[in-house]
């Protein structure tokens, strides 16, 4: 196992640059996702601690030597891909054994290692199957399992769940996590997926347009993101927006409507801002309660644990989701006085998209 350094990474195709500057630190035994939308540059990211992309700036440094030179087959790395990249005339016990044969390890020493990640990864009984008789859940536990046997320093992984179905893609990101907790294998992985990234990682990089946005722990970045586009990108479905002026420590917002907004911080007093609130913290007054805003429904996604609301404020010319528990009796067109959790309010500024709430 090892630490994962890397230090003002930059990549350029020509004069076009698609990583700029990307410092990061994986420490030994850790789990690290990159997430974002597809062109951020995650898997050009990737590929670059894996030797497959040169690097036009900057080091990858792993465990302690710096490796912009090496080949990928001497940066002691195992990286698991988005098609498997398995060997269709060869048996899953070939496939495993492979990169172990190449390295001319001792046929005992090459059938216990198999026989142990078959017996991890429950394929003990398809260990005489080719590819081709094998489920996408299954070719995706070979792949691991040929990574694993070489007990790699660290695990890349390049949206290894892609192109599996809903159900399974759960089951696998599950599987993954726990193996990778077991065997406590620097790991780092990537995904397009914000609910994959949010459930697996211990740390999150969540990337835009070549930069890494912001850094952190799933819940530090879902709580406290520091751009509007982490805001909208974690989350489903995304943080609400809507434009407001914050006027001592109040938001005005649309026609006449204004909320208290006690965290704002005072430089941004008498400025336009982007409130920025999460569909859960949303909260229905009770009878009686006084309510922030009136809440008009649109449309309705009764999804059993939960209902999600589409609509927007009563004088607020926005779009806005509230999620609430369980199936209420709710129909298009109902109007919900609604309060906005104080302590759940985000403010950005309109130019730059930075939070400025502390």
């Amino acid at each position: 196992m090892a630490s994962i350094t890397l230090s003002g990474v930059r990549k350029s195709y020509g004069t076009t640059q698609v990583i700029h500057g990307v410092d990061l630190t994986i420490e030994d035994g850790e789990f690290v996702v990159i997430v974002g939308p597809s062109g951020c540059g995650k898997s050009t990211l990737l590929r670059m601690v894996a030797g497959l992309e040169e690097i036009t700036e900057g080091t990858v440094d792993i465990d302690g030597h710096v490796v912009n030179r090496l080949e990928p087959k001497d940066r002691d790395i195992a990286m698991v891909f988005q098609n498997y990249a398995l060997y269709p005339h060869m048996s899953v016990r070939q496939n495993m054994a492979y990169g172990l044969k190449m390295r001319k390890m001792s046929k005992a020493d090459i059938e216990k290692r198999v026989t142990w990640a078959a017996g991890v990864l429950q394929l003990t009984d398809l260990l005489d199957r080719r590819p081709g008789q094998l489920s996408g859940g299954q070719r995706q536990r070979v792949a691991m399992g040929r990574a694993m046997v070489r007990s790699p320093a660290a695990f890349l992984f390049d949206e290894p769940l892609s192109n599996l179905d809903a159900k399974l893609r759960v089951q696998m990101r599950l599987e993954i996590k726990r193996l990778q907790q077991e065997l406590r294998t620097t790991s780092l992985y990537v995904t397009h997926d914000q609910v994959e990234a949010m459930t697996m990682a211990d740390r999150l990089v969540v990337m835009n347009g070549g930069v890494a946005e912001q850094i952190g722990t799933p819940m530090e970045i879902y709580e406290r993101p520091r751009t509007v586009f982490v805001a909208g990108f974690i989350g489903s479905p995304n943080m609400n927006f809507l434009p407001a002026r914050l006027d001592s420590g109040m938001l005005a917002l649309g026609q006449g409507l204004r909320v208290a907004c006690p965290h704002a911080p005072e430089e941004a007093n008498g400025r336009d801002v982007t409130l920025g609130i999460r569909p859960e913290h949303l909260v229905v007054a009770e009878q009686g309660e006084p309510a922030d805003v009136q809440f008009i429904a649109h449309m309705v996604e009764p999804l059993g644990a939960e209902t999600l609301l589409h609509g927007r404020f009563d004088g607020v010319e926005a779009n806005v989701a509230l999620r609430l528990h369980g199936t209420p009796d709710v129909q298009r067109d109902a109007r919900l006085p609604l309060r906005l959790r104080p302590d759940a309010l985000h403010l950005f500024d309109p130019a730059s998209g930075v939070r400025l709430t502390e």
